[in-house]
C-alpha cells in the first residue's frame, strides 16, 4: 500500500509541475509589483466592493478520482481569466472569466499570509486514502492538497480557495463510466 500512495503523490507532483508549464513561461505566482494586505486567517473579510485589488496572483487546482481517474487542471489568472483542461472528465476544455467580486476574494485569500502554513511541506501532508477525489491547488505559497476522506482535516483558507474554484467554474469533477 505504501508504493501506492507514493506513486499518486508522484503522480499529482508531476501534474503540479505540468500545469505550472500550461500557464505559461512567465514565473508562475506574483506578477508585478504588489501591496501587502491585511491577514485575518481565514475569517477576514475581503476588500470592499470596488476597491482595487492589489494581488496579482495565479493559481492552479489539480483534481483526480482515484489513480485512474481523468486529470482536471484549472488555471486561474491574476484578472480572473481561467482555463480548464478536462473539466468533467470528459475530455473537453473550456475558458471564461470570473465576477470581479470573485475575482477580489480570490486574491485576497491568495495573499493570507496564513497560507504558507497550509502547504504540503508545512503540514507535513501525506496522501492517506485511495480512490478518493484529490485536490492540488499549486499557488505562490506552495502546493496545498486535501482528499476527500472521512476524518482529513483541510486547510481552512485552501479549502475556500477550492471551493470559490469549484462553484465559478465548469462541473466538478465526475466519475469515469
Amino acid at each position: 500500500m505504501m508504493a501506492l500512495s507514493w506513486s499518486r503523490l508522484a503522480y499529482l507532483s508531476a501534474t503540479a509541475l505540468l500545469a505550472a508549464a500550461l500557464t505559461g513561461c512567465a514565473p508562475f505566482g506574483e506578477q508585478g509589483e504588489t501591496a501587502e494586505q491585511p491577514g485575518t486567517a481565514g475569517g477576514g473579510a475581503p476588500p470592499a466592493s470596488g476597491a482595487a485589488v492589489v494581488g496579482k496572483h495565479r493559481v492552479s487546482l489539480l483534481q483526480n478520482e482515484g489513480t485512474d481517474g481523468p486529470l482536471r487542471t484549472l488555471n486561474v489568472e491574476p484578472d480572473g481569466r481561467w482555463e480548464c483542461v478536462d473539466c468533467a472528465g470528459d475530455g473537453v476544455s473550456s475558458t471564461g472569466t470570473l465576477s470581479e467580486e470573485h475575482v477580489e476574494r480570490l486574491q485576497f485569500l491568495l495573499a493570507e499570509p496564513a497560507l504558507t502554513k497550509e502547504t504540503d511541506e508545512a503540514r507535513g501532508y501525506k496522501v492517506t486514502c485511495v480512490g478518493a477525489l484529490t485536490s492540488s491547488l499549486l499557488t505562490t505559497a506552495g502546493l496545498i492538497t486535501s482528499q476527500d476522506c472521512p476524518g482529513e482535516e483541510r486547510p481552512p483558507l485552501a479549502e475556500e480557495i477550492l471551493y470559490l474554484l469549484t462553484q465559478n467554474t465548469p462541473a466538478e469533477l465526475t466519475s469515469p463510466k
